[in-house]
């Protein structure tokens, strides 16, 4: 028969600091830390600057307008800039290298649903609204950012191949050229944002960007829908960056056709929103 041990007198170990979940029973040994815009937004620049798509849709946007202007630029001569910007051989690298932020636009959001992951993203931020605008933010500042860069490297090259003193102060067109870009690739993201699906909402913005540059020509054709077809071509993208860029100020200089985007880019937007939180994912 075992003889009985005295019992020995051990300190307790501190209890850890733990905090309890707000409104909750449980606690938890994390310590919790209420999250801001500031964390989502760090979150979408972590992933919009690590995914390849990002490389390869900002470097082909990069090689269409750089490219294609400076090979615009060296066949142009002094007189041609006499009453224009130095920025005119950057509009046609435009017209092909929005397609790459339209592209763009569409995959910061609807590769997420594609592979499933925005399911992880909701369950780390379950404030949705919170998740779309950080989208919005970084990717317009990066596509502004890029657009701005690009376009005024073309300007600056084509005024140092001239006499550098155009007629026109060409600022102007590089921040509004980088503008109309950016918009373009948001209202693209929030159409991505709304169908979910990428070949379906790249479809659906080339249409956008395809069809009102296409259709006035069998529209005027029509006396009856000729009027349709000229507002349409006065405000179809090709039509708005010549306006921007100068090319056609008998008509404006593009400030109504900025200001129509902006609109239609914010209507999207209130769309996006709007389902984001009505839908599972």
């Amino acid at each position: 028969m075992s003889t009985p041990q005295p019992p020995t007198h051990q300190q307790a170990a501190p209890a850890p600091n733990w905090q309890a979940a707000p409104g909750t029973s449980y606690v938890s040994p994390i310590p919790i830390t209420r999250t801001h815009l500031g964390h989502a937004l760090a979150s979408e620049w972590t992933k919009i600057k690590s995914v390849r798509s990002t490389m390869w849709t900002l470097g082909v946007f990069l090689l269409l307008v750089v490219g294609v202007g400076l090979l615009v630029a060296v066949n142009t001569t002094t007189e041609d800039y006499t009453e224009v910007p130095y920025t005119i051989p950057a509009f046609f690298g435009l017209i092909l290298g929005q397609i790459c932020l339209i592209t763009l636009g569409v995959l910061v959001v609807s590769s997420e649903y594609g592979t499933g992951m925005i399911r992880t993203t909701f369950t780390a931020s379950p404030q949705r609204y919170r998740v779309l605008t950080a989208k919005l933010i970084i990717f317009f500042v990066v596509a502004f950012a890029v657009s701005a860069f690009a376009i005024g490297l073309v300007g600056l090259f084509t005024s140092s191949l001239h006499d550098g003193e155009s007629g026109t102060p060409w600022g102007r067109s590089v921040l509004m050229g980088a503008l109309y870009v950016s918009l373009l690739g948001v209202l693209a993201l929030a159409v991505g944002s709304m169908l979910r699906h990428s070949a379906g909402a790249i479809t659906t913005m080339l249409g956008v960007v395809l069809v009102p540059a296409i259709l006035p020509a069998f529209l005027m054709l029509s006396d009856s829908m000729r009027t349709i077809g000229e507002k349409m071509m006065e405000y179809n993208a090709p039509n708005a960056l010549a306006r921007i860029f100068e090319l056609d100020t008998d008509s404006g200089t593009g400030g109504s056709q900025l200001a129509l985007l902006a609109g239609v880019t914010a209507a999207a937007i209130a769309g996006a929103y709007a389902l984001l939180e009505k839908r599972d994912v």
